[in-house]
């Protein structure tokens, strides 16, 4: 057995923890550029904070998923104020934004010299300047990921700009952070996590390491999802998510994903509806054609034996099987009020597009067992 393991430079979780913000940036660089979500008055400590230090800041916004122009628009400002350090506060998607920035700074050209899929794929010469990551949502674990997702509008899909150098030097998880979310964010973002969790449990890369963290992460978001989503205010479940976000962040980033995310990439690129409910849609189905595939083909695999470990601690019943597993996640959607992929906007004409995207993603490479067309097809009919 051989593997490796990688993460941001230093993680710093509990609550209370965002007050080091300020310290930690004045340790790592003087001019700071800073992403935040629409509202960059809701972190009027962290302003004070950079001030102490003595740090020059900007502020830019991401108000929605990231795309290719409007990251464009944020290494330019950024440039302009030469910063050294890019700070990312917010959800996955400002923080995805703020690996990209940092990645893009030192490295020449244009940015699709450097995307997958739809760009020349180059590899980014120049290390990312450093970057500071801090989640306000429990869902991607996106702060010790290696990669950004960007969205391009002329080509309608979702591809990674990807780097070793694009793990945050620091990853600050403070779950008081999360305690505004409205539930509907809770739980897509919630879902998101537990799917990554399950993904990367019975990924062809899983490894001892990242199974642990699984494991863990597996039982917290089991546990703490659905109290997080109905009472906010719940500290406890809150710090259960944050764990689990991050714990699904970590694994994914050394075992892959699977099927689920293969489809959920190309998917968010072609309707705008949030990723976490894509997952949470497609999950149920993926997982029942997973199992039937090995099960029909190869019976002594072991992530059928994954299937059924993860049903055991998603239902705290050691006897479960791979088939419990679904049922308590199609139950769980069903309670959390997800909607089919129809009432996101999809239609039974995309089944060809989004098939054939998804088998060229990333993340398919992950998936346990290879799944023939005709099974893909069924997957996103049967979410529809």
């Amino acid at each position: 057995m051989s593997f490796e393991f990688a993460t941001a430079g230093r993680i710093v979780f509990g609550r209370g923890v965002a007050g080091c913000i300020g310290v930690e940036a004045a340790g790592l660089g003087r001019k700071v550029f800073v992403l935040t979500g629409r509202r960059s008055d809701r972190w009027d400590f962290l302003w004070d904070d950079l001030k102490g230090q003595g740090l020059a800041w900007q502020a830019f916004a991401i108000p929605h998923e990231p795309t290719v122009t409007l990251i464009g628009q944020a290494v330019q400002a950024a440039g302009q104020m030469g910063a050294d350090l890019v700070i990312g506060i917010g959800g996955g998607s400002v923080i995805d934004a703020a690996k990209a920035v940092a990645a893009k700074l030192p490295n020449p050209g244009d940015l699709m010299d450097y995307l997958e899929v739809i760009g020349r794929g180059r590899a980014l010469q120049q290390p990312s300047l450093p970057c500071i990551a801090v989640p306000t949502t429990a869902g991607t674990g996106a702060e010790v990921t290696r990669n950004a997702v960007l969205r391009s509008e002329t080509h309608g899909v979702k591809v990674s700009l990807r780097s070793a150098t694009m793990l945050p030097e620091r990853a600050i998880v403070d779950p008081d952070l999360t305690l505004p979310l409205p539930p509907d964010v809770t739980a897509g973002t919630g879902l998101d996590a537990l799917t990554q969790l399950l993904e990367a449990f019975v990924s062809r890369r899983a490894n001892p390491l990242t199974d642990g963290l699984c494991r863990e992460g597996l039982q917290r978001a089991a546990r703490s999802l659905e109290r997080a989503v109905a009472r906010g205010e719940d500290a406890d479940a809150r710090e259960d998510m944050a764990l689990a976000s991050l714990f699904g962040g970590l694994a994914l980033a050394n075992a892959g994903l699977g099927a689920v995310h293969g489809f959920a990439g190309p998917l968010g690129g072609m309707v705008s509806a949030p990723h976490g409910m894509i997952c949470a849609a497609l999950l149920p189905e993926v997982m029942a054609a997973n199992i039937r595939a090995l099960e029909n083909r190869e019976a002594g695999h072991p992530a059928l034996g994954r299937y059924a470990e993860t049903a055991a601690l998603l239902t705290g019943r050691p006897g479960a099987t791979a088939a419990d597993g679904v049922a308590w996640v199609g139950q769980l959607v069903q309670r959390l009020d997800v909607p089919s992929l129809g009432r996101m906007g999809f239609t039974a004409e995309q089944a060809c597009e989004a098939v054939d995207k998804a088998r060229q993603a990333s993340s398919m490479k992950g998936n346990p067992v290879t799944l023939t067309e005709e099974a893909l097809m069924g997957i996103y009919r049967r979410s529809l």
